[in-house]
């Protein structure tokens, strides 16, 4: 089956903006992330090329290449049966070739999927959403996380065959692998669906991999998070993505962090702000309070007498750190007035009031 026209993916139009196709590829990714969708290859299969369609479309390069090649008419990537891209073969006159034989347009297609030719194996960059605590965000650590991989069966060690079973030469595509089918004016060769692009059949079937050759498995990693960081940060980790065929060389994990929020603390830039309450005496003749900073400490604040609801004050470098730089903590006050009074305080505040020329 042909692999779905990218924008149709993401559910955008050939125009879209990159914010739009941020904002649908967040959408489609929280519904179909394997944590919301544990024992569900569906939705597996369905992330991956949702994560698929955003890393082309995402970057300003490979999606104009990708318009190019949908433009000339002639791009058709197929997807092998085991739900991994596989770089088609073109051929005129029933002579096949790959696209490294089309010079510029081989170029445009391995520049998009990072492919070369036949002999080029590389994993596919994965591509997963991480939820970190605030306090990691703004001063860092680790943090682990789950990635859902395919890998080589252990039983079977990728042939597809059971133990003991008899391995045979395809009778679909007779031992070649790659069966052809029109496209206009060329013949396009895909990977064949009896064989799965191996050129033999086996007489019984894997039972762990079902005759796949692959296997769905979860990799724990632990995630460095600089510090400072945000949601939206995205941080790339070389060759913890998807496992390279053949021995070859393993893709990427790109991790796009989504902050959680903090009963405290908020932040603004490099600035941290937070509340903290005061009663009606502590603000009319002043007091001291311990506010709590980000690094767990507390910091000794003197409120002023006759101090109004709202009013901020800033403790020097308790924000967050970046760039060489860190900025304040921003501390706003809060009156909080008693709901009830008692007929003595009532009568105190009243003598209060006279004597200040209030009015009750």
């Amino acid at each position: 089956m042909a692999t779905p026209d990218y924008y149709q993916v993401l559910g955008v139009s050939e125009g879209a903006k990159p914010e739009e196709i941020k904002k649908a590829y967040r959408r489609l990714a929280k519904q179909y992330h394997p944590d919301a969708n544990p024992n569900n290859p569906a939705a597996a299969d369905r992330f991956k090329q949702i994560s698929e369609a955003h890393g082309v479309l995402s970057d300003p390069g490979k999606r104009r290449k990708y318009d190019q090649m949908r433009r000339l008419g002639a791009f058709d990537p197929r997807r092998a049966p085991s739900g991994r891209p596989e770089t088609p073969e073109w051929s005129t006159g029933g002579a096949g070739f790959d696209f490294g034989d089309l010079g510029g347009l081989g170029d445009l297609f391995s520049s998009i999927f990072g492919r070369r030719g036949k002999g080029d194996h590389r994993g596919e960059t994965i591509e997963t959403t991480l939820t970190v605590p605030f306090r990691v965000a703004v001063l860092g650590g680790k943090v682990p996380v789950a990635v859902p991989v395919t890998d080589t069966c252990p039983t079977c060690t990728g042939s597809g065959a059971a133990p003991g079973a008899t391995v045979s030469s395809c009778p679909e595509c007779k031992g070649r692998g790659t069966i052809s089918f029109g496209q206009g004016g060329f013949a396009v060769n895909r990977p064949c669906p009896l064989c799965r692009g191996r050129g033999k059949v086996a007489s019984e079937k894997c039972p762990t991999c079902t005759g796949a050759g692959e296997v769905r498995a979860e990799r724990k990693l632990m995630v460095s998070i600089p510090a400072g960081s945000d949601s939206g940060t995205r941080i790339r980790l070389k060759g913890q993505g998807q496992p390279g065929q053949s021995g070859a060389v393993a893709g990427d994990l790109l991790v796009t962090l989504q902050v959680e929020p903090d009963r405290f603390f908020q932040r603004d830039g490099l600035d941290l702000l937070c509340e903290v309450p005061l009663n009606l005496v502590q603000a009319v003749l002043g007091t001291q309070v311990r506010v709590r900073t980000i690094d767990g400490k507390r910091v000794l604040l003197r409120i002023p007498a006759g101090t109004q609801p709202g009013r901020k004050f800033r403790i020097k470098g308790q924000g967050v750190q970046k760039g060489g730089q860190r900025g304040d903590q921003l501390v706003s006050i809060r009156v909080e007035l008693p709901a009830r009074v008692t007929p003595e305080q009532e009568a105190l505040l009243k003598q209060f009031a006279e004597s200040s020329g209030m009015r009750a």
